[in-house]
């Protein structure tokens, strides 16, 4: 795991507003860090008949470390650093994951195959390390798939578990440690989400992690979003504290890539997304990194793969923000004797385009491969990004 983070995160880009904490007790205002001693001796004065720990972690000595740090200071920061309110919180979070057996619920199978890798999971990680959950619940607007998740309360409860299933995936990832990775992106695509269906379930995810998962997310971001999403954030919103909403970033249609680029490496971003990474290419190590680059609008674009031996087979992956532009690829040999080869003739890709250009070529001579992009149509300024793999010919 260490390994394919670390491909998430090269090149790391910290372009975005949003201050998120680094748990170092140092950085404390004197007020915070005053706030959290007596947070910490209103706890050890108040001893529970079990030992204290979440997520596998103990929050009080003897056995507590500087991961217990870091919980409690998620407790206090979501309360604004009202110890009162903190601990009220920390009591109630305890309860309630001792009732719900939340330790456990990640071995558990709750029969939920056919959601998974489509309505929410875990899927690779932001440019600063953080482990992204995408969600996504458009396959609901067909009614049988609705009632066989949500038909009755008994379905919604294993729903509701199913989803903090994913959640606690989620939350393992974590370090817990000062100035290391101690919260995830969610990222909730809105696309032909029937809303007044869901808002029950909706409001019981929400409520369910805004009070047993204090700061677990740095980010929300809301993909491909209605012109409706008002009515739904009116929905939410009283279930949101002002911190959660600072952490929103909102991508149109047809803007998801460019917004997603800007804090996800495109090797990890689902293809459906305007990505290149597609389901089970991160179970077998860290993806080859993409080049990223921007075509303006009016713009034609040519890459160039040079020094490709006779016999040598190249793979590449091409994938454009928003599309609807044209691309070809052609093959060009070193001798002039030799005609170019039209590989792909040009042709039109539309916006709609939910899947990268995979292609494969065997060179016969040698030569470089050139794909075009032609953006010449559009005034729209697009992100794209391509990668690919030479193999050279076998002696």
């Amino acid at each position: 795991m260490a390994s394919l983070m670390d491909a998430a995160t090269n090149t790391l880009s910290r372009s975005d507003s949003f201050q998120e904490d680094t748990y170092f007790l140092a950085s404390l205002k004197p007020a915070e860090a005053k706030s959290f001693q007596d947070f910490k001796s209103l706890l050890s004065s108040h001893p529970s008949e079990k030992p204290l720990s979440m997520w596998g972690i103990s929050l009080l000595p003897p056995d507590s470390d500087e991961r217990a740090d870091v919980v409690l200071l998620k407790f206090l920061r979501a309360r604004d650093f009202n110890v009162r309110d903190a601990h009220q919180m920390l009591t109630k979070c305890a309860t309630w994951r001792a009732e719900f057996g939340a330790d456990s619920v990640v071995d558990e199978e709750l029969g939920f195959k056919e959601l998974e890798g489509v309505v929410a999971y875990m899927h690779g990680w932001d440019r600063a390390g953080h482990p992204v959950c995408y969600n996504a619940y458009g396959v609901f607007k067909d009614k049988c798939m609705y009632d066989k998740v949500f038909g009755d309360g008994e379905k919604m409860e294993r729903f509701l578990r199913w989803r903090v299933q994913v959640m606690e995936k989620g939350v393992k990832m974590l370090q817990f440690r000062p100035g290391g990775v101690n919260s995830i992106i969610q990222v909730t695509d809105l696309k032909g989400m029937p809303k007044r269906e869901l808002r029950s379930a909706s409001k019981q995810i929400l409520s369910l992690f805004q009070d047993n998962y204090p700061e677990m997310v740095a980010r929300k971001v809301f993909v491909n979003v209605p012109w409706y999403f008002s009515v739904f954030y009116a929905m939410i919103s009283p279930f949101l504290t002002e911190r959660t909403k600072s952490k929103f970033v909102i991508a149109r249609e047809g803007n998801v890539a460019e917004t997603l680029y800007k804090f996800i490496r495109p090797e990890f971003v689902p293809v459906q997304y305007g990505g290149l990474s597609r389901p089970g290419d991160l179970e077998n190590g860290p993806p080859k990194p993409a080049s990223e680059f921007t075509i303006k609008g009016a713009e034609k674009v040519f890459l160039e793969i040079d020094g490709i031996e006779a016999g040598a087979t190249i793979t590449w992956d091409l994938v454009v923000g928003g599309w609807d532009l044209e691309y070809g690829a052609e093959y060009v040999p070193l001798s002039e004797q030799s005609y170019t080869l039209a590989v792909e003739k040009p042709r039109k890709i539309p916006a709609t385009a939910d899947e990268p250009v995979h292609n494969t070529f065997t060179a016969r001579e040698t030569g470089k491969m050139v794909l075009s992009i032609d953006n010449s149509a559009s005034r729209k300024r697009k992100v794209a990004a391509y990668r690919y793999f030479v193999r050279k010919p076998s002696i």
